[in-house]
């Protein structure tokens, strides 16, 4: 499900699902987390580099494996306060708990919460003919993973609300434009290693201040946004339109939504 690699001083975390784009399932969500803690622990590591394997970074969330078990969708959600992390955030927010650089290479299709994945790196290295796209919408949900306490200090407000709300892919080009990618490469692997040779010329107390100084300066308040993304998900995982939502994007036709209720 998940790879991990340690080669000299970088750790390489690869999604290994190829037969399903690297479709996240509830596993894959565990084990990221636990990948997390363990490159947290080790003093040795210097980089982080999250990739998929195969021609595709991430389809974004497996939605029919995860709603076949109610318990397993409760897990991702759960958090013992509103503002904590759930295991959902934690595999986005946990790479920059992390004090070492973290990048995302990322070829293929990186959707949903894959994205979001990608997002929770520090730089995102990206392949020409990739195609990016938050997808919750078109299954009725809105993102849930905590990168809304990131897109702020990405993208303009406007962007990020389309972005999130029309679902649909953009090029690795319009990516970059939106400010959503650090770089577009025709060889993103190569060039997020040239990067990472760079930063190792620095000193790593260095990097992880720089890390820290510049995630303050462009934090908002961050347990509000986690609260808000999971009260908006757990209601609107209740919500009958969730339900016509998930049918239409199956390919179902003739579905009215119901009138919207109060937010």
């Amino acid at each position: 499900m998940i790879n991990f690699e340690k080669r000299q001083s970088i750790a390489y975390v690869t999604l290994s699902r190829k037969d399903k784009q690297n479709a996240l399932n509830f596993d894959m969500f565990k084990q990221l987390a636990t990948m997390i803690k363990l490159i947290k622990k080790d003093a040795c590591i210097r980089a982080v580099v999250i990739q998929g394997d195969g021609e595709h970074f991430c389809a974004g969330l497996d939605v029919s494996a995860v709603m076949k078990s109610p318990a397993n969708i409760a897990k991702l959600l759960f958090k013992w306060l509103p503002g904590n992390c759930n295991l959902a955030q934690q595999v986005v927010l946990g790479w920059q708990s992390l004090s070492v650089p973290v990048f995302a290479v990322i070829q293929g299709n990186c959707f949903g919460g894959g994205l979001q994945i990608a997002l929770g790196a520090d730089y995102r290295i990206v392949h020409p003919d990739a195609q990016l796209a938050i997808m919750e919408a078109r299954w009725g949900l809105c993102p849930d993973m905590g990168a809304n306490v990131i897109l702020p200090s990405l993208i303009k407000r406007d962007d990020a609300m389309w972005l999130a709300s029309h679902a649909a892919p953009i090029s690795a080009d319009k990516a970059l434009q939106l400010g959503l990618i650090t770089q577009v490469s025709d060889d993103p692997s190569q060039c997020c290693l040239a990067m990472i040779d760079t930063l190792l010329a620095r000193s790593p107390d260095t990097l992880a201040a720089i890390k820290r100084v510049t995630q303050q300066s462009f934090s908002s308040s961050k347990r509000q946004i986690l609260a808000k993304e999971t009260i908006s998900q757990i209601r609107l995982l209740m919500n009958g339109n969730t339900k016509k939502a998930i049918a239409i994007a199956k390919g179902a036709d003739n579905i009215e939504y119901h009138n919207s209720k109060r937010w």
